[in-house]
Order: structure tokens, then C-alpha cells, then sequence
């Protein structure tokens, strides 16, 4: 079963382009996973959405020993001002996603 990942992370003022360039450099080689997005915030200028799909759940929580991932989230974290809202999703297809949902 493929799985979703979709969350609101707040970036310190002024921070979020910088914030979206650390976690877009750690994204290279997670194994299992399909998607990964980062997208700004139309309405919260220091706001971001982070979209994943993943083979599996368990594909995901594997990707977080990965060191360029662990490199990542040491560097972002000073600029993470907080969370908002998370979801977790079963995706079953669409454009891009080759393979979900088999």
C-alpha cells in the first residue's frame, strides 16, 4: 500500500526560501520513494507544504536514517518556526505517480 504525506511547516520570518532549498537538496536518492514537493504557501508568506508519496509507510520512516535526509533536517531545523496542519494519505494514483496504488 502506497503512502501519503502531505504538511504545513512554518519557517522563521524571512527564512523560507532558504528553508525550501535545504530540504529540497536532501530529497536525492530515498529509496521507495515516488514523490516528493515542496510548494510555497500562497496566502502565509513564511509557510511551505511538503507533498511525499512513498512505496509504503515503512519506506518513509526508513528514509529518515539516511544521512543526506539527517543532513537536511540538522541544517532546517533553526529555520522551522513551527508545524501546521498533517495529513496522512493512501494515494492511489495520477499523473506522475507510476506505480501507486499497485
Amino acid at each position: 500500500m502506497t503512502y501519503g504525506l502531505i504538511g504545513k511547516m512554518l519557517a522563521t520570518p524571512g527564512k523560507r526560501d532558504e528553508l525550501i532549498a535545504v530540504l529540497l537538496g536532501g530529497v536525492s536518492g530515498m529509496p521507495g520513494c515516488l514523490s516528493y514537493v515542496v510548494a510555497r504557501d500562497l496566502e502565509d508568506e513564511d509557510a511551505l507544504w511538503v507533498s511525499e508519496v512513498w512505496e509504503s509507510k515503512e519506506a518513509h520512516e526508513a528514509s529518515l536514517s539516511l544521512p543526506s535526509v539527517r543532513e537536511a533536517i540538522s541544517k532546517g531545523r533553526p529555520m522551522i518556526a513551527g508545524f501546521g496542519e498533517r495529513f496522512e494519505t493512501e494515494p492511489v494514483g495520477g499523473h506522475g505517480l507510476a506505480g501507486a496504488g499497485s
